[in-house]
């Protein structure tokens, strides 16, 4: 049976976890490795400055003591033994995973971090504040996962699903919605007078238009957005040749058969 690697970024006792996890079981055979706390918005982060625990929960659940990327990275090379598993799938998400918003998303982030080992991905969100139903995007997620268990995904690709809560009126396939910036900073003092400052929700104004992310979830649908890991704007590298500049013409890279000819085995540094 297919190795399915489950995570999130609410933590090992979300309640989205638990019915994700419950409802691929009958695809494959399913390891649940997710943070020991919450961690929503700690995006694509990996812990490199304190050391990661691994709680073994139940046979084959486990609690790590890090982010989404981290648990990926200990469930591969750790728990599996660099034994790739067949699928990753991150969720599901208390709350919408939508247009920009997907960049600080640690759910986002779990399958994204799959997709650098080669494997399809999914991320699944529930849109909503309060009140989570998992029932129908616990059905959402098996159902793509069994798709893409028999199609596959292109290399560094992954599928963001977000479900609208109460019924599905239907399934759209969407682009990012964009929108624009709206982050409430709230502004206290502690006991000994020192100011703190604490990020949250702000007015957002969202990109209305059809064929969206955010358009589908507003009208019941659910939104499947295929996204890819090479953030590259290839459109625009054209225009950056047009720059005028002589630093352009003394920088610029050399061909693929002159950078396959340099040796830099011994000279690793500029890498990181």
């Amino acid at each position: 049976m297919p190795k399915i690697l489950v995570t999130n970024d609410d933590g090992i006792d979300s309640d989205g976890i638990k019915a994700l996890a419950d409802s691929l079981s009958t695809l494959g055979d399913v390891i649940v490795v997710a943070p020991s706390t919450d961690m929503t918005a700690v995006s694509h982060s990996l812990t490199l400055h304190s050391p990661l625990r691994i709680e073994k929960r139940d046979e084959a659940c486990y609690a790590v003591t890090g982010t989404p990327t981290d648990c990926v990275v200990l469930a591969i090379n750790i728990l599996l033994n660099n034994a790739l598993p067949d699928l990753v799938v991150s969720g599901i998400n208390r709350g919408a995973n939508l247009g920009d918003d997907i960049h600080y998303s640690g759910t986002v982030a779990g399958a994204m971090e799959g997709t650098f080992y080669g494997i399809a991905s999914i991320a699944v969100s529930l849109a909503g504040r309060e009140r989570y139903d998992f029932q129908y995007a616990a059905q959402v997620a098996k159902e793509i996962s069994s798709n893409v268990l028999k199609s596959g995904l292109p290399k560094g690709t992954l599928l963001n699903v977000n479900v609208p809560r109460g019924p599905i009126k239907g399934i759209a396939l969407t682009r990012q919605a964009s929108r624009s910036a709206g982050t409430e900073i709230l502004i206290n003092h502690d006991p000994r007078n020192r100011p703190y400052y604490w990020v949250g929700y702000g007015k957002i104004s969202w990109e209305q238009n059809a064929g969206t992310d955010f358009a589908a979830i507003k009208q019941g649908l659910v939104s499947i957005t295929p996204i890819k890991n090479d953030m590259t704007n290839y459109a625009h590298l054209s225009e950056l040749e047009k720059w005028d500049g002589h630093w352009l013409s003394v920088y610029k890279q050399d061909s693929p058969n002159k950078i396959n000819e340099l040796d830099n085995k011994d000279n690793q540094d500029h890498l990181y």
